[in-house]
């Protein structure tokens, strides 16, 4: 079963992050060796979040397409990035995020496969 663990940030954990950049690097850069040794990191990616800000495009009423700057969601959490987990089940991605070292939120998602 595919899994994503979608990564959420705060104000709070990109302080965190930032004040020490090479430790948290570090213990990331682990995590996913670990997890990409025994066969169960698919890929990811994490999002500039820093340097530039996304562009929403949403659908009006009349299905014309209407652009925003900013994420599509305002608040206290936004979309810092991914990963892609194969794992025998849910448990194992639960199990796999916890040991994420991260001061960010994870939402843990089933990926819808084709049949």
């Amino acid at each position: 079963m595919k899994f994503a663990l979608v990564i959420f940030e705060t104000s709070e954990s990109r302080r965190r992050i930032q004040a020490d950049r090479d430790a948290y690097r570090t213990a990331y850069e682990t995590w996913i060796g670990r997890v990409a040794a025994v066969g169960k990191l698919v890929g990811g990616e994490a999002f500039d979040t820093e340097r530039a800000l996304p562009v929403t495009v949403r659908k009006a009423p009349d299905g014309s397409p209407r652009v925003t700057e900013g994420p599509a969601r305002i608040g206290e959490e936004t979309l810092g990035g991914w990963f892609v987990l194969e794992t025998a089940d849910r448990e194992e991605a639960v199990e796999l995020a916890k040991g994420l070292p991260t001061p960010e939120t994870i939402e843990i998602r089933p990926i819808l496969e084709s049949a």
